[in-house]
C-alpha cells in the first residue's frame, strides 16, 4: 500500500499523538502533558505520514516570533517539532518527504526561519539547520561555593509563591527579557502553561515544583526562580539537591538574590540548573568556578528559508558589504551570491549579485551565524567557510557577532 501524507485533522490527533510517543521510546505521556500538547497543536501546520490505518511519520510546526540580533521585534519563525517516524518505516524517505512539504509550506507562509531542538543534533544537518545556541548545565556544590552578590541584593523581597498564581507576573518578566537576547521566543498565549507541567512521574522522586518571585521597593515583581527539592538522606546526614527549572531576573541584585535563595536552601548540598545561557552572570558570581561543574550542549538548531529576509531582519553589530557565496542543495532558491550590506546603524539589505564572492559557505553556517553566537571566523578555523577576499572573513564574522550569547529557556 502506498504511504499517503496529509494534513493533520483534529479527529486523528489521538493516533498521531500515540505514533510520537513510540517514536520517542513508547513512554506514554501524563495525561497533563498530553492535553497541553493538544491545546498547542496547530492542525493546519502538522502532517502526519499513513499507511492505511497506521501513522508512519509526522512533523509539525509553532508559529513563533523569535528575537534576532539588533534588539529589534522578533521575527517570525516556524517552530518545528513532533517530528517522528516509525521503527517500521525507516529508510524510506518519509523524513525527507515531511522536512521538503514542511519547508516549502514554511516560505510559503512568509516565514524566512525555521528552528528546531533536536533529540538527535546529526539528523537535521542534512537538511540546512545548523546549530545556532548552546545550552549550560550547572552542579553546584553549595558547601564550598559561595556567591559574590552586587549592591542592592539585600533590599530585593524574596516570597514563595504558588507556581500557577505567580504566573502572570513570571510572564511579564519573561515578555521584558525577550529582546535583549537572540533566541528567546516571545509566548503566544498558552505556551506559559507549558513551563507548568509537573507530573509526578517526571520529578524523579523531587517535591512538585516551586517558585519564588523576587521583588523591587515598589512591590513589583522583577524576577522568578521555579525550582524542586530531591531530598536525599546518606549515613553522614542529609544530601538534599535543588533542580533549577526556571531563573530569569531583570536586574543583576534580583538575579543575585534569587541564586542565594536557591543555594541556601535547607538540608541541601548542591544546586543544579539545566538549559542556561553559556555566558550566564552566575558564572562571575560564583567562588570556584571548577567546583561549579558545567557541561555545553546544542539547544537551538536554525534553518534560513527565505535567505535575504532572513538576513535582512537582523541587525549587525558593524557596517558591511560583502558578497556571500551560499550553497544550499535542500532549497535552492537560496543558492548563488547574495550581497549583504549594512549600515552604521545595524540596518540590512540582501540582493543577489553578479558580483564576485568575498566567502563561500553553506546555508547551514549561515543558520549557525545567524543568532550571534557562533561566529563565522570560528567556522572558518573548521574548514566550513572560505575565505575568497583577504580581509573580508574578520570584517564579516565581527559583523556578524552579537554582544551575548543566545539562548533558547527552558520550555520549548
Amino acid at each position: 500500500m502506498a504511504l499517503e501524507m496529509r494534513v493533520l485533522s483534529m479527529d486523528d490527533w489521538d493516533v498521531w499523538f500515540d505514533h510520537l510517543e513510540l517514536a520517542f521510546g513508547g513512554v506514554p505521556e501524563s495525561p497533563q502533558h498530553r492535553e497541553t500538547f493538544r491545546s498547542l497543536t496547530e492542525p493546519e501546520r502538522s502532517l502526519g505520514v499513513w499507511d492505511g490505518e497506521d501513522c508512519v511519520g509526522s512533523a509539525s510546526a509553532f508559529s513563533f516570533r523569535l528575537s534576532v540580533p539588533g534588539g529589534g521585534a522578533p521575527v517570525p519563525a516556524a517552530g518545528v517539532t513532533m517530528v517522528g517516524v516509525a521503527p517500521t518505516h525507516r529508510r524510506r524517505g518519509v523524513l525527507t518527504s515531511l522536512m521538503r512539504r514542511q519547508l516549502d509550506d514554511v516560505r510559503a507562509g512568509g516565514e524566512a526561519i525555521a528552528v528546531l531542538t533536536a533529540s538527535d543534533p546529526a539528523i537535521y544537518g542534512r537538511f540546512g539547520y545548523g546549530t545556532a545556541a548552546y545550552a549550560l548545565s550547572v552542579d553546584v556544590d553549595t558547601t564550598r561555593v559561595r556567591l559574590s552578590v552586587p549592591p542592592g541584593t539585600d533590599d530585593v523581597r524574596l516570597r514563595l509563591v504558588d507556581p500557577a498564581k505567580a504566573l502572570p507576573d513570571c510572564e511579564r518578566v519573561y515578555a521584558r527579557l525577550v529582546a535583549r537576547r537572540p533566541g528567546m521566543p516571545a509566548r503566544r498565549p498558552g505556551w506559559d502553561l507549558k513551563t507548568l507541567l509537573d507530573p509526578e512521574g517526571h520529578r524523579g522522586g523531587a517535591s512538585p515544583l516551586k517558585c519564588v518571585v523576587a521583588e523591587g521597593a515598589d512591590g513589583e515583581v522583577v524576577g522568578y526562580a521555579r525550582y524542586r527539592v530531591a531530598p536525599d538522606w546518606e549515613q553522614s546526614g542529609s544530601d538534599g539537591k535543588v533542580q533549577v527549572q526556571d531563573l530569569d531576573a531583570l536586574h543583576p541584585a534580583a538575579y543575585a538574590a534569587l541564586w542565594r535563595y536557591l543555594f541556601g536552601i535547607d538540608l541541601t548540598w548542591s544546586v543544579r540548573a539545566f538549559g542556561r545561557p553559556v555566558d550566564d552572570p552566575l558564572l562571575h558570581l560564583v567562588s570556584d568556578v571548577r567546583r561549579t561543574r558545567t557541561r555545553q550542549r546544542d539547544a537551538l538548531h536554525v534553518r534560513l528559508v527565505d535567505l535575504p529576509a532572513a538576513l535582512g531582519a537582523r541587525g549587525y553589530a558593524a557596517p558591511l558589504d560583502v558578497v556571500l557565496d551560499v550553497e544550499d542543495a535542500f532549497c535552492p532558491w537560496n543558492a548563488g551570491r547574495w550581497r549583504l550590506t549594512a549600515d552604521a546603524d545595524g540596518a540590512a539589505r540582501c540582493v543577489r549579485t553578479e558580483a564576485a564572492a568575498d566567502l563561500a559557505l553553506s546555508v547551514r553556517e549561515l543558520g549557525s551565524a545567524y543568532l550571534g553566537g557562533l561566529t563565522l571566523a570560528s567556522l572558518a578555523a573548521a574548514g566550513l567557510v572560505r575565505e575568497l577576499r583577504p580581509g573580508t572573513l574578520t570584517r564579516a564574522s565581527r559583523a556578524f557577532a552579537g554582544d551575548v550569547a543566545p539562548w533558547l529557556p527552558h520550555g520549548f
